[in-house]
């Protein structure tokens, strides 16, 4: 549907649905208005998901919206790519993580799991960034099953350190930086989410996979 002048948001049965969309829009481009090098049409700004929509923004003087509707069915058409299907457009980020975090124990029990098992899980599961949202640098993953799958605390803590490893609801996330929170943290890492002073500052941006590895 149109979203003012410069924009299209697009609606989805379920975040599985945005995930494999969004890998499609960040594929190849084979219309001849496709940007040299990029993989976005000439013209077109930003693409950002979320849970349920992928919201698409153009520069309406760079490319007409009828073009961009063509290439929003274009991809459409194709076929979604599954979730951790090999023909992802992202890349794959690892990070180390030193497990035993204040929730672990507690996630172990409410899943009816050993804590090396919790662990064995996070670390042997291929993560999809599906979106960001919360604070710069804060993504959602998600992964091909819900055997991880946690509540949220019941009261949220106050403070909680940057690198902390959370887990809540279908999603496992990473702390960017310290502040509020109520996921259920089953580690820590020292990779930095977030740097304001690279080209890039986000570690993980949507689309990318994630590995976890144990120190």
């Amino acid at each position: 549907m149109p979203c003012g002048d410069s924009a299209f948001l697009l609606e989805f049965p379920d975040l599985a649905a945005v995930v494999a969309y969004y890998r499609g829009l960040n594929g190849p481009v084979p219309s001849a208005a496709s940007a040299a090098g990029g993989s976005l049409p000439s013209g077109v700004i930003d693409v950002v998901p979320a849970a349920r929509t992928v919201l698409v923004s153009f520069d309406p003087e760079a490319i007409a919206p009828s073009d961009v509707l063509d290439w929003l069915h274009g991809v459409s058409s194709k076929g979604a790519l599954p979730t951790g299907s090999a023909e992802v457009s992202g890349r794959e980020v690892s990070l180390v993580v030193s497990y035993g975090g204040p929730d672990l124990a507690e996630v172990a029990q409410y899943l009816g799991l050993g804590e090396a098992a919790v662990v064995k899980l996070h670390t042997g599961s291929l993560w999809t960034a599906a979106f960001a949202g919360f604070a710069p640098g804060f993504v959602y993953l998600v992964t091909d099953h819900e055997r991880l799958r946690v509540p949220r605390r019941n009261t949220p803590r106050t403070s909680v350190p940057a690198g902390a490893v959370g887990l809540a609801g279908e999603f496992s996330g990473v702390y960017p930086r310290s502040s509020p929170g109520g996921w259920q943290i089953i580690g820590t890492t020292t990779a930095a989410l977030w740097d304001a002073s690279q080209a890039e500052p986000a570690l993980i941006r949507p689309g990318d996979s994630v590995r976890f590895v144990e120190a």
